[in-house]
């Protein structure tokens, strides 16, 4: 059997409902978790890392980089052969990005986590965990970057997304579709990940906005950005990366301050482009210095350009990491 690091963040994978509140708190320690999952220990050699137990919202950029520093010791060990991450799902998919874009390793790195808590009769953790043990079973899983499994389907972490506040098939690869998928512990892939990027960084820049583009915007959310002291700003604009008029303006305002921007569709699914050339279009956004980031939603091109910052704050370098 092969050796699995299971390293435990927590999450609703962690959680149960508590009598009082009637809600979903954070309760299990990993060890906690194992105990109530025996079939785990039959599949694969486990050991143990309790990173914390964060509610998905409470995870940030600098745990994610506390994280990512701890797996990168972990894969680098001969006698562990995988690592399972399990995290709360509110972020789970930014954490996953991170972690594929920071970590240059042929070994599985599996994310999990869980949509119904250990209190519901139909808690999805153990389905999900032991699928993941299968994951890292398996010799295909190889060099594949790292992974998200929720539900039986397998994700590449940069195309994935959560897509459903409650579903338990909630994640989906929306331009590209999923990996392939773990049926009764087999382990099928049907294509390898789109694209799979690694920078070397053992420092990020947090301080970027992410604003999202509405009918009728104007360009003070920008300008206070910009005022405020962020050093990095990702754009939801419309379809295929268009913005009103007067925020245009407020956008041209950021790029003066020297400030990198970058865009995304607000659109779940598709790139960005520069085809149309009306005032707030995509070829004006183009003109003023602007950074497409084509596939990528707008928590990802975030998580992407803080880790970006860590290594170069030139626009003309952060472009090439974002456009080529």
């Amino acid at each position: 059997m092969k050796n699995i690091k299971i390293v435990f963040t927590g999450g609703t994978f962690s959680m149960k409902i508590d009598e009082k509140t009637k809600t979903a708190i954070p309760f299990f320690r990993g060890e906690e978790v194992i105990d109530l999952i025996p079939e785990v220990k039959k599949n694969a050699n486990i050991s143990i890392y309790e990173f914390g137990n964060y509610p998905g919202p409470h995870i940030t950029p600098m745990l994610m980089l506390e994280l990512s520093k701890i797996v990168k010791k972990f894969v680098a060990q001969d006698n562990i052969d995988g690592i399972i991450i399990t995290h709360g799902t509110d972020t789970l998919e930014e954490t996953a990005y991170f972690l594929d874009l920071v970590l240059n390793t042929e070994k599985p790195i599996v994310v999990i986590g869980s949509m119904k808590t250990s209190s519901e009769p139909d808690w999805d953790g153990p389905r999900n965990l032991l699928d993941a043990i299968h994951i890292i079973n398996s010799e295909n899983s190889k060099g594949m970057g790292v992974l998200v499994c929720l539900n039986g389907e397998i994700n590449a972490a940069s195309e994935v997304t959560k897509t459903h506040t409650e579903d338990v098939e909630t994640f989906r690869s929306l331009d590209f579709g999923a990996l392939g998928y773990v049926d009764r512990g087999r382990v099928f892939y049907n294509r390898k990940p789109r694209k799979q990027e690694k920078f070397e960084t053992e420092q990020i820049n947090p301080n970027v906005d992410l604003i999202k583009v509405y009918a009728g915007m104007d360009e003070k959310f920008f300008k206070f950005s910009a005022d405020s002291g962020a050093e990095g700003l990702v754009i939801e604009a419309m379809g295929v990366g268009n913005v009103p008029p007067k925020a245009f303006k407020g956008i041209e305002y950021v790029v003066r301050k020297n400030i990198p921007v970058v865009l995304v569709s607000r659109c779940p699914a598709g790139e960005t482009l520069d085809i149309y050339g009306y005032e707030g279009a995509g070829k004006w956004l183009k003109q003023i210095g602007v950074i497409f980031a084509e596939y990528l939603n707008g928590q990802k091109a975030r998580i992407k350009l803080i880790v970006c910052l860590g290594i170069t704050k030139e626009i003309s370098k952060l472009r090439e990491m974002f456009e080529e």
